[in-house]
């Protein structure tokens, strides 16, 4: 499993329940790599999405302890209910998608996380672990840096070398 995300250069991933950025080519990327595969996310991530709708031609797996169930997503209720759900899919073909807490709980389990670095600070109120601190973690992929939107980005590769079973 894999996570998928962008950062800011101290790792802040989010402000008030939003994304601190509007990227093209960091949507473009995130949108073609999560398409037709599994994603998986909090309760606010979901509530985060216009109307609260999920992901379009996605598999939407929300942890939503004592949340109504939907048609349009898989809600579970607990991290044991999303692991007996997680293991119906090709491991390659789930990502983590948000929000802070669902990153945390999660990264122990995820082989790869990818990562979007932004060069500038969004003011973030939630923030993802710093990978180039943790030993389990090596950056095994870093792209030249690319200009969208006025922002320069590098599209970076994270694999874990301590892949938590579950």
């Amino acid at each position: 499993m894999k996570a998928i995300l962008h950062v800011d250069k101290e790792w802040g991933i989010g402000k008030a329940n939003d994304l601190m950025f509007s990227i093209p080519a960091d949507m473009k990327f995130f949108r073609e790599t999560t398409l037709n595969k599994v994603v998986v996310m909090g309760s606010n991530t979901l509530k985060s999405f216009p109307g609260g709708n999920p992901l379009k031609k996605r598999t939407n797996i929300v942890l939503f302890p004592g949340g109504e169930k939907r048609d349009d997503c898989i809600i579970v209720d607990s991290l044991e209910e999303l692991f007996e759900e997680l293991h119906k899919y090709d491991n390659d073909e789930i990502f983590i998608i948000g929000g802070a807490m669902m990153y945390e709980t999660m990264l122990p389990y995820c082989n790869e996380v990818l990562v979007t670095k932004v060069d500038a600070v969004g003011e973030a109120d939630r923030f993802f672990p710093n990978l180039d601190k943790l030993p389990a973690w090596e950056c095994v992929y870093e792209s030249e840096p690319v200009e969208t939107n006025g922002i320069m980005i590098r599209f970076t590769t994270y694999r874990n070398n301590e892949v938590k079973p579950y």
